[in-house]
């Protein structure tokens, strides 16, 4: 087992691994970039190293310094957490280069599940469905007009390289198929420097039902269920919840069973989601993979009793897992909760927090790095808490949420707090009638 594990990440994520490595008897260290000196991740590492100013691209995504940062304190792997280098080739093949664990997968597994037409491709292999769509890249826009004419309207351009719904264009008619290739093009280039495009038929009335699967070094997986993460706006997340009220018996287990099919044909090491989209049918379709720990693992967690966190640092030590494949026993919930304005677009609004009051009680968990006094910094996500309910129904999970965000006090800045508390009032949210589209119609 590590002696010391360095976490490359901040925020409620950096301090949700130190939790559980303070659990297993493993040292930590926390990485931190100057505008994150009085974050809790730092307080509550054993060690912590600055490692570069405010911006990003100078700290949390700076290769070198983070892996000084390890040489210096003898830390013997790195944890990435999710976002910034957590899906980075690159730097788990450093990390390996320089004798260190990337608590993750490995550099090849990244490259070939990170592009999203190789993946594809891949899945197709595995006998996994996919959604219809163009053979790898598009070579030109007469390849495209083509493919599109061919599979029928509506369809959806995609950037190979995409991800937070940049480079995306849904297209209805045959007149729209030029400027939404040009944009998307154009969009792509400028957010991740590669204007690849691939084309898939656009599934209407979709969900985004992933399936949380953990794979280990001899090759064998098994699935932990499925998270509902529909809700969501501009393709980011907003509130996802276990079981899926889409789901079927039926259901759960073809999809579990075609989430491990593809975890054990590639042979993955760790944990990772098989993100699918559902039709109204109750058609099934792989999306992409994400070879990292999710947001949203904590309602896994809470409805299996099981630290998904620890399973990723056993995996990556080289201890097998036990192969049984879980469902569900109780329901939960998550609202993220972000420094934004719901009433204004959902403007980030970062500053200091002047009043934190934590919801508590049976049933309420609260993943968060801040506390009455912080500053939240303007240079990174807004989310700054997780809230999370655990009862026996969806019903009860949904009265809890209720009175958890009635008592949830954050004072200063500008949260989510009014949208989630608003939603939970929503008859079709209530009634789990919901899909990707929700929030183009949903009024505070």
């Amino acid at each position: 087992m590590f002696k010391k594990i360095l976490i490359a990440n901040r925020g409620e994520i950096a301090l949700r691994v130190i939790r559980t490595c303070k659990e297993m008897g493993i040292k930590t260290v926390a990485v931190y970039s100057t505008a994150d000196k009085e974050s809790l991740h730092v307080r509550f590492a054993d060690e912590a190293v600055c490692i570069g100013p405010a911006a990003s691209s100078e700290s949390y995504l700076n290769i070198p310094s983070i892996i000084a940062a390890a040489e210096i304190t003898n830390a013997d792997a790195i944890h990435p957490g999710y976002g910034f280098l957590s899906e980075n080739a690159k730097f788990s093949k450093i990390c390996a280069e320089n004798g260190i664990k990337f608590i993750g997968a490995s550099p090849e597994m990244i490259e070939r599940m990170g592009d999203k037409a190789s993946a594809k491709s891949t899945m197709k292999e595995a006998g996994v469905p996919t959604v219809p769509g163009s053979e790898g890249l598009l070579e030109s826009f007469e390849q495209a007009q083509e493919i599109a004419a061919e599979m029928g309207y509506p369809v959806m351009l995609k950037a190979t390289a995409g991800g937070g719904g940049k480079g995306m264009r849904a297209v209805w008619a045959a007149k729209d198929l030029l400027k939404a290739w040009e944009d998307a093009r154009q969009e792509s280039a400028a957010a991740f420097g590669n204007d690849g495009m691939y084309m898939e038929k656009l599934i209407e009335e979709p969900r985004h039902i992933e399936i949380q699967i953990v794979g280990d070094v001899n090759g064998k997986a098994c699935h932990l269920s499925e998270r509902d993460c529909s809700i969501q706006r501009r393709h980011q997340k907003l509130t996802e919840e276990t079981p899926s009220p889409f789901m079927t018996k039926d259901l759960r287990k073809k999809m579990g069973l075609a989430a491990v099919k593809a975890a054990e044909f590639i042979k993955y090491e760790g944990a990772g989601t098989i993100e699918f989209l559902v039709d109204k049918h109750r058609n099934f379709y792989f999306m992409e993979m994400n070879t990292r720990i999710q947001v949203e693992h904590p309602i896994t967690e809470q409805v299996i009793d099981y630290d998904l966190i620890r399973e990723q640092i056993k995996v990556a030590a080289g201890i097998p897992i036990s192969g049984k494949n879980y469902e569900p026993q109780l329901h939960s919930i998550e609202c993220r909760i972000n420094a934004e304005d719901p009433h204004n677009g959902f403007r980030p609004s970062p500053g200091k927090i002047t009043t934190f009051h934590a919801p508590g009680g049976h049933g309420i968990r609260l993943d968060t790095h801040v506390y009455a006094g912080y500053v939240i910094p303007p240079y990174y996500d807004s989310m700054i808490a997780k809230l999370i309910t655990t009862a026996q129904t969806r019903e009860e999970a949904i009265d809890k949420m209720r009175r958890a965000l009635d008592e949830f006090v954050i004072e200063g800045v500008k949260t989510t707090i009014p949208f989630h508390r608003a939603l939970m009032d929503n008859e079709d949210y209530l009634a789990g009638n919901y899909t990707t589209k929700f929030m183009e119609d949903f009024k505070l």
